[in-house]
């Protein structure tokens, strides 16, 4: 072979090179923009480069792995249903003291399924691994709870956090996402 061959044959294995790359890349963020949903625009959107952005979401994903997240059972799923009901009945006499109560209620629900219960913005980057349907409203019920302890939350506001918490508590009862994925690869 001559010189001219190899040349052209090293530009060859290089372009396939750098075009599978490309290919892995674009697939590797489709795969998290699904995943993920809302919740990916909204890390693109914070760290406003989408290298750092899909780097952080990878690395939830791999954190939350790691957790044993596990279902309630069904006597526990009980006395949490049971206890939202009552928190959701004292909204129409005490709104401001039942937003309070749903926020610990999905506090306690999550620490019984195996999430870390620390600081909140690691709660609610865990919750988006198995539920970015529902982070956006943690997200927004947290908000108006905090705005709440500081009396200037509304009625309507409360009402519409009890209304996100309620779907992210429904799924917190429901089949634990990481682990029906994790049985699924076995």
């Amino acid at each position: 072979m001559n010189i001219t061959w190899l040349v052209i044959l090293a530009i060859v294995v290089v372009a396939i090179a750098v075009g599978l790359i490309v290919f892995m890349q674009r697939r590797r963020s489709e795969n998290l923009r699904k995943q993920f949903g809302p919740e990916y625009k909204r890390t693109v959107d914070q760290y406003g480069d989408q290298r750092k952005a899909e780097a952080e979401l990878a690395a939830r994903e791999k954190r939350v792995r790691k957790l044993e997240i596990r279902a309630l059972p069904s006597e526990e799923q009980s006395r949490f249903a049971d206890a939202w009901k009552k928190t959701q009945a004292r909204f129409v006499d005490e709104p401001s003291q039942a937003v309070g109560e749903a926020d610990a209620l999905v506090k306690e629900v999550m620490q019984a399924r195996g999430y870390p219960v620390g600081d909140f913005e690691q709660r609610a980057a865990d919750i988006s691994v198995d539920h970015p349907n529902v982070v956006t409203n943690y997200r927004a019920a947290r908000d108006v709870a905090l705005r709440n302890r500081s009396g200037k939350a509304t009625t309507e506001d409360l009402r519409q956090a009890m209304v996100h918490y309620r779907s992210l508590f429904e799924e917190l009862l429901a089949e634990p996402t990481t682990a029906r994925r994790q049985s699924d690869e076995h």
